[in-house]
């Protein structure tokens, strides 16, 4: 009994909102507890996170919001349209935060971004939390360099443990020293976009293949993939403009937004969001395979990992579920659900997990980084894989 697709075989009653995994309550701990002279302020728009370790989880937001007020009385808004009040009730969320914070930290003159230091602050974009969810590292001394930092990694393969950012809006990629304190490698042209070897166009995620290469996803505004070296040279590159919504040509992308690696098979998994595909590759982007992702709307895949089980997980903002893949394209499982309770999803942007089993998950929509934790007895093979075997 209770076996067939349930997270946790033979369990009686209940249902697998949250999957394999219990949400973590209370993580991370309120902002004003980390930091003083924020007592009414909370996290933005979390892009990306990343799990050093259980005690060291890097993640990058846009950020801070003020924290909404509570008990609002319904007030009807006749001059929208007929029928329509806020708040609109049923739980649905107050706030979408991924357009609540202007770019870069700079308001538009007409006052359609919102008022700086009223309605958002600029301030804590990198900021680091331990298992408990307390702020115990933030990275404000480059809080102005960033346009809108959208991706966080470091190499399992680097024993220094670097740590790589990308910056959607300012167009580049910086490497800095595990401590932030010093930046030692700096790519692209920060706040020209361009589409040549010292340009890129919103740059959206990278992936470590080995201890010599990565890729990165070059991205909302270009339609390429391109391989580095670890120094930052150029090996080569691959992708052209595609037509979206319903491109099927190889190689081409409308919004690169997604890129996974498994360095095994030297296989290059591209997340081409437009059109609504993943596409394969080999490491030097010889086209392998393709698959969709189900029908549109609702689907809208906004990022892909893969661990080292070869499962490649993709974060649907569309259903508001994590998908499941095999190396194939072969559909496995999926789990989650719609709203703004501790474990329920809205606009997951970026994950990644610990060496612990440990799911960490970033969302742009309702500005907040969440962690889970394995259920007892759930089923292995419905856990987001582990990370790579690292050299640290």
């Amino acid at each position: 009994p209770g076996a067939g697709f349930a997270a946790v075989p033979g369990l009686k009653g209940g249902q697998d909102v949250f999957g394999p995994y219990d949400p973590v309550q209370q993580w991370p701990k309120p902002l004003a507890e980390s930091l003083p002279n924020h007592q009414g302020w909370t996290w933005s728009q979390a892009t990306d996170v990343f799990a050093e370790s259980p005690d060291r989880v890097i993640v990058t937001q846009k950020g801070e919001l003020p924290v909404l007020p509570t008990g609002l009385r319904t007030t009807w808004l006749p001059q929208i349209g007929p029928g329509i009040k806020f708040p609109v009730g049923g739980n649905v969320p107050l706030r979408e935060t991924s357009s609540a914070t202007p770019s870069s930290g700079k308001a538009a003159p007409d006052g359609s971004d919102g008022r700086a230091g009223v309605d958002w602050r600029w301030e804590h974009l990198i900021v680091v939390f331990d298992r408990n969810g307390k702020m115990v590292e933030d990275w404000s001394q480059w809080d102005k360099s960033w346009g809108r930092p959208h991706d966080v990694e470091i190499s399992p393969y680097d024993p220094q443990k670097h740590i790589w950012i990308v910056d959607a809006d300012n167009h580049f990629v910086a490497k800095f020293t595990n401590d932030g304190k010093k930046q030692v490698l700096l790519l692209g042209t920060p706040g020209v976009a361009g589409n040549d070897d010292t340009h890129f166009a919103r740059p959206t995620f990278m992936a470590f293949m080995d201890a010599n290469t990565w890729y990165l996803a070059d991205g909302y505004d270009n339609a390429r993939v391109i391989k580095y070296d670890m120094n930052g040279k150029k090996l080569l590159e691959w992708g052209m403009k595609g037509t979206q919504p319903n491109e099927k040509r190889p190689g081409y992308f409308n919004s690169v937004h997604g890129i996974a690696v498994n360095p095994v098979t030297r296989r290059v998994y591209v997340n081409d969001r437009n059109n609504g595909r993943l596409q394969v590759f080999d490491e030097n982007g010889r086209f392998l395979d393709q698959w969709d992702f189900g029908p549109r709307p609702p689907m809208n895949i906004h990022s892909i990992t893969m661990g080292a089980d070869g499962v490649l997980w993709a974060a649907d903002q569309g259903s508001h579920k994590l998908l499941g893949y095999d190396a194939n394209g072969n559909f496995l499982y999926s789990w989650g659900t719609f709203g703004n309770c501790q474990g329920c999803m809205w606009g997951v942007h970026g994950f990644a997990t610990d060496k612990d089993g440990s799911l960490y998950t970033a969302e742009v929509r309702t500005g907040r980084v969440q962690k889970y934790t394995p259920r007892k007895g759930a089923n292995q093979a419905y856990l987001v894989g582990k990370p790579w075997p690292s050299v640290w």
